[in-house]
């Protein structure tokens, strides 16, 4: 049975990552749009020479967070940082996201906020566009102002349809939204995604990782 990926997003801290080195994660998000978890480029920089310092057999994927940019914002932060995935969280067309793809090098996942109250049919239909033209998805609970990063739990009975897209397009889903070290072991029992993406749910505080909560969460995870 294939281990499920592990995303830990919002990364500030440069002490906080090096005591994540011996830790069996797959990605690390670092958050460039309005956000209390916000890093500039050059601190992202600085944060991502720790990640070079892993083993080198299992150095995590850099994912930049952000919402609807342009390019020459992320031809720039390309630039000064070397990220791995550009993972978007606004309104960005399919078309950009294929413009991304073909003129940096770097894979592209979109993020979708789950609106409970839509109806399923109204909900996957904009899916189709993307197409070929995203390596990866991420699913969130919806937010009235962030679009996602509420923290909160969407139904996940809503998660198949969405799973079964990506299946389809062959590439890999994530799930979001309200994740911590007590539901996800329930979420990756029922549902099995390919990945998850936690943030809030391994914070002492608003924007503060603590160890010892994403120790836990990775115990969950990883089973190790």
């Amino acid at each position: 049975m294939m281990s499920t990926a592990l995303k830990i997003c919002g990364l500030q801290s440069v002490e906080v990552l090096k005591s994540m080195i011996n830790l069996p994660v797959d990605y690390i998000g670092f958050v460039f749009a309005k956000s209390r978890r916000k890093v500039t480029p050059q601190q992202a920089s600085q944060l991502m020479q720790v990640l070079r310092e892993w083993d080198h057999d299992r150095i995590p994927a850099a994912v930049g967070v952000l919402v609807n940019p342009d390019v020459n914002e992320l031809e720039e932060l390309l630039r000064e940082a070397a990220l791995d995935v550009v993972q978007l969280h606004g309104q960005e067309s399919p078309q950009f996201c294929r413009e991304v793809k073909e003129r940096f090098p770097v894979s592209v996942f979109k993020a979708v906020s789950i609106e409970s109250d839509r109806p399923e049919a109204e909900r996957l239909s904009a899916l189709d566009a993307y197409a070929g033209a995203i390596d990866g998805l991420l699913i969130d609970t919806y937010d009235p102002v962030y679009g996602g990063g509420s923290g909160k739990t969407f139904a996940w009975e809503l998660i198949p349809p969405y799973q079964k897209w990506a299946k389809k397009q062959g590439i890999p889903l994530f799930v979001a939204g309200g994740l911590d070290s007590d539901n996800v072991s329930h979420l990756i029992g029922q549902y099995a995604p390919y990945g998850v993406d936690v943030s809030s749910g391994v914070e002492s505080e608003p924007g503060v990782k603590d160890i010892n909560k994403v120790i836990a969460f990775v115990e969950r995870v990883k089973g190790k």
